[in-house]
């Protein structure tokens, strides 16, 4: 049992900054924490639940992509439809609760999710790049770029 006495500051902060636990078979496996994008180091009561939900979305991408070879990218599985998958080519948030992925299914047509953040249950699954591209699209870390400007 630890027994450290926090600051009233470090109380407060451990009360406002994102908390998140994970264990795996795999050790190395989950969602790499002590790489946050600069977008995520404010506190959670300062966001909406969109911007919550739309932060950590891009967290499990782009840890799903490290995982991908060359030869594989990113999609998301509808889960509790049978709308198939979209292959991730943009994602969004609308506040306060809206999340939005930008896609094509497996057919290539344009295809476009809006997700309330009650009901954001999606699958990440790893799709075969299309003929016509010569290496793999990698929007997770494109979006946690984007997060590291904030």
């Amino acid at each position: 049992m630890d027994n450290k006495i926090a600051t009233t500051a470090e109380a407060v902060e451990a009360e406002i900054l994102p908390r998140r636990h994970e264990v795996h078979s795999d050790p190395e496996a989950g969602v790499n924490l002590n790489d946050l994008p600069k977008g995520m180091q404010k506190p959670v009561a300062n966001k909406s639940p969109a911007q919550w939900a739309y932060e950590r979305m891009i967290l499990y991408i782009r840890n799903f992509e490290e995982q991908l070879d060359g030869d594989h990218e990113v999609a998301i599985g509808f889960t509790g439809g049978d709308a198939g998958v979209l292959r991730i080519e943009g994602m969004g948030y609308f506040e306060p609760d809206i999340v939005t992925f930008y896609g094509s299914d497996e057919l290539g047509t344009k295809t476009q999710l809006i997700q309330h953040v009650s009901q954001l249950s999606v699958m990440l699954r790893a799709l075969p790049i299309p003929k016509q591209s010569a290496s793999p699209s990698r929007i997770g870390f494109r979006l946690a770029a984007e997060l590291d400007k904030d």
